[in-house]
């Protein structure tokens, strides 16, 4: 499950776009950040995604992409040019497509390597699913196909929601500020759509004709729709936007996306077990839902004209992790897709998988992670207000950088430094945590269902004193 919104200029206290998502997905399903270099393409070139090749284009921009580490899409991302995309399943009366087509993920990276604006992306993704379809499993363990919706935007204002069944679509341009969850959300007003789908609907029986035609109406799954609690995700992401009339800041967007619903924000026992109601940072829990349910890479941008800075998680849950700066500075990471390295940008270490390796940033956040969860209200207050002391002393120092016309150079040493310090200040709140009992007072108390799907989840991925 996954949550996404924008907020355009004229919305945000600071003039830019700003775009947030936090991706969901498996509890050891590792998400892998990496900075993948622009790269021209001879004639006749085929491209591996996924599960299928199709033609590869003459040329490909500079892209950041946050992807499961093991298909070749992404949950998330931006390009050179100040574009930015994340998608979302969703649940339609039409079955998803089972047999192997462009993933979701697929089509957000296809979209980001391939176009320079908002309506640029729109274009290409539904050219290329409209060619192409979409299907085949979204699982990394076990089998789950969806139909996607994707946000896109880009520098310049502009934003789209982008809502699919199949190989049809429909399209809204963003006017203000916008959520998607996991359910559709595009009604009877809409912008661009595929040729078929009112004329499907209305076949299947799902609308009574074209002038009263409602999108979502016609074909949400409500039951699917109802269990992944998408409609609950995407009210309570609205309302928190629309709370900041006097103007969105890229810290109130880390803050929705850290939210842990209405029963959250007034319990301060709250911890994370059972149904993922309304809650936006999510961690994994014990039922057939929330195994998809843990918050596995966040991602705000801040989107200037010929401005652009990302500020990124590549951990989990936003919540015990920090957002560390990004900034395309101008100079490429080597040709085979590396990252820039400890002198020249973050760096981002090697690519994880479903098992523990302290090497790998993923998983070496996880251990702070697993431990806050032990005793969720405790060990989270040992830390939060340094994080959020952290993160302003990163934006300051990135503000002032770019306002002083820092040098491509000058500026990826200091996000490389950031990404540092978030690392060394990660290690002492370990240490803090640990200082914390580890067994909750009985009100925050994990349920034995809870204790024992982590300690499954620990195990499968030989996570230390499993």
């Amino acid at each position: 499950m996954c949550d996404t919104m924008v907020a355009l200029p004229h919305a945000s206290k600071s003039g830019a776009v700003l775009f947030a998502k936090n991706s969901d997905r498996g509890a050891n399903e590792a998400q892998y950040v990496h900075h993948v270099a622009a790269a021209d393409h001879p004639a006749g070139t085929n491209l591996a995604c996924t599960y299928i090749t199709i033609p590869q284009v003459p040329h490909t921009h500079q892209v950041l992409l946050s992807r499961p580490f093991w298909m070749w899409g992404a949950e998330m991302g931006a390009n050179e040019h100040g574009l930015v995309i994340g998608n979302e399943a969703v649940f339609s009366k039409v079955a998803p497509g089972r047999e192997p087509a462009l993933l979701g993920m697929d089509l957000v990276r296809l979209g980001l390597e391939r176009a320079q604006t908002a309506r640029g992306a729109l274009d290409v993704m539904t050219g290329l699913l409209e060619t192409h379809g979409q299907g085949g499993n979204c699982a990394h363990i076990g089998r789950f196909e969806y139909h996607n919706s994707f946000l896109i935007a880009d520098a310049e204002g502009e934003a789209w929601v982008l809502e699919t069944v199949g190989r049809h679509w429909i399209a809204e341009k963003v006017r203000d500020r916008r959520a998607i969850s996991n359910c559709y959300t595009i009604g009877a007003d809409f912008d661009l759509i595929s040729d078929g789908l009112i004329d499907l609907a209305l076949e299947r029986g799902w609308a009574a004709n074209r002038q009263t035609f409602n999108f979502a109406d016609a074909f949400t799954d409500r039951l699917r729709s109802r269990l992944a609690t998408g409609a609950a995700r995407f009210c309570r992401a609205t309302d928190l936007l629309n709370d900041k009339q006097a103007g969105l800041t890229r810290t109130d967007m880390m803050a929705i996306l850290r939210d842990h619903g209405p029963q959250g924000a007034r319990d301060p026992s709250w911890h994370p077990d059972g149904p993922l109601g309304g809650t936006i940072c999510a961690h994994g829990s014990w039922g057939p839902v929330r195994r998809h349910g843990q918050t596995t890479g966040s991602l705000v941008s801040e989107l200037k004209p010929g401005r652009a800075v990302h500020w990124i998680t590549a951990t989990s849950a936003p919540d015990t992790g920090t957002f560390k700066p990004f900034c395309f500075t101008g100079g490429e990471p080597s040709a085979d897709a590396l990252d820039f390295g400890p002198d020249f940008g973050p760096d981002f270490g090697p690519e994880p998988t479903d098992r523990f390796d302290p090497e790998t940033l993923w998983w070496r956040h996880e251990r702070l992670h697993r431990a806050v969860l032990r005793n969720y209200p405790a060990r989270i207050a040992a830390f939060t207000q340094e994080r959020d002391r952290l993160e302003q002393k990163f934006q300051l120092k990135i503000d002032q950088a770019l306002a002083d016309g820092a040098g491509a150079a000058e500026l990826a040493r200091l996000i490389g430094a950031c990404w540092a310090q978030a690392k060394k200040a990660e290690d002492e709140w370990l240490k803090a945590v640990a200082q914390t009992p580890g067994k909750a007072p009985r009100a925050a108390r994990p349920s034995i269902f809870y204790t024992a799907h982590w300690q499954r989840l620990d195990r499968l991925a030989s996570f230390p004193g499993a």
